[in-house]
């Protein structure tokens, strides 16, 4: 099982930055892909980047261009540099990671973190 530790969110104003970080600890022997999903109410979970185990990187139209995301294998850290924020990116961020642990491959999420981008 693997448990997370997320930060980084909170309250910004339009054109302001955040930077999210998830921590994840367990028992696991390879964390292969870092993702993040977003939701806003009412609405589905959405995608809106992913980093795999080669380092490629994929964002949602949405962001591309001002979100960044990043991983430091080292401490079991994904990030999601959020820079240029607008109104619409509020939502509740979930980070997910897939791996390989003693049940086989796996995939967890986190338990979201709210980013509120507000005047």
């Amino acid at each position: 099982q693997v448990q997370f530790v997320e930060s980084g969110g909170g309250l910004v104003q339009p054109g302001g930055s955040l930077r999210l970080s998830c921590t994840a600890s367990g028992t696991f022997s390879s964390l292969r892909t870092w993702a993040w999903e977003r939701q806003t109410p009412g609405k589905q979970r959405e995608f809106v980047a992913t980093i795999r185990s080669n380092d490629n990187t994929d964002y949602a139209d949405a962001v591309k261009g001002r979100f960044t995301i990043s991983r430091d294998n080292a401490k079991n850290t994904g990030y999601l540099q959020m820079n240029n924020l607008k109104p619409e990116d509020t939502a509740v961020y979930y980070c997910k990671v897939m791996g390989y642990g003693d049940v086989g491959n796996f995939a967890s999420i986190g338990q979201g973190i709210q980013v509120t981008v507000s005047s």
